[in-house]
């Protein structure tokens, strides 16, 4: 009998562990009713939200994240400030951070500005610093990589969505909530 593979896109919301298990205190994936034996792909930090991809599909998860593999992630930044314009190059040139230099990689301000809705809690305000949105499109995913980046070049992050992995987007997708997709939506074959 062969195994009936399932690929979940899931919306993760700010707070919640990538994993099924709690800890510290912090929700895990178990608490949203997701299909049984599915387990994510990837990770998104605890800090982030957006779109994790959840599958039971083995060498798939393999395929994903290995970097020879270089498929697109994007993501909506919102940064501490307005960046310039040296800023956005040095964020497409991948500057380094913690002894690694990333690829190259798309870093735009997002015009006009999203309109997304609030984060529970809501990010902190400072009254004299302005915030942007960007887009950021990487081909790898070191740890909390988007967050180390935007440091590096001076304009931190205040909040981070992962908008799409390969061909599958976040798209309307409520908060804490799910869908089945098929393997196609994800990576050109």
């Amino acid at each position: 009998m062969s195994r009936q593979f399932k690929y979940i896109a899931f919306n993760k919301p700010f707070g919640v562990l990538s994993q099924f298990t709690s800890e510290g205190g912090h929700p895990a994936l178990d608490s949203f009713d997701l299909p049984k034996e599915v387990y994510a792909a990837g990770r998104l930090d605890r800090d982030s939200e957006g779109l994790l991809l959840l599958t039971n599909d083995g060498p798939f998860i393999k395929k994903l994240l290995d970097p020879k593999f270089a498929h697109e992630r994007s993501y909506w930044v919102q940064v501490e400030g307005t960046p310039s314009d040296d800023q956005i190059k040095q964020l497409r040139a991948g500057p380094a951070f913690k002894g690694y230099k990333p690829k190259a990689c798309i870093a735009q301000i997002i015009t006009p500005q999203p309109d997304v809705p609030p984060r529970d809690p809501p990010i902190r305000v400072r009254k004299s610093v302005s915030d942007t949105w960007l887009e950021l499109v990487l081909t790898e995913g070191k740890n909390r990589q988007v967050r180390r980046m935007t440091a590096a070049v001076g304009c931190p992050t205040l909040r981070l969505i992962r908008k799409s992995i390969g061909n599958l987007k976040l798209g309307n997708l409520p908060e804490g909530q799910w869908r089945e997709v098929s393997k196609g939506d994800i990576l050109p074959r």
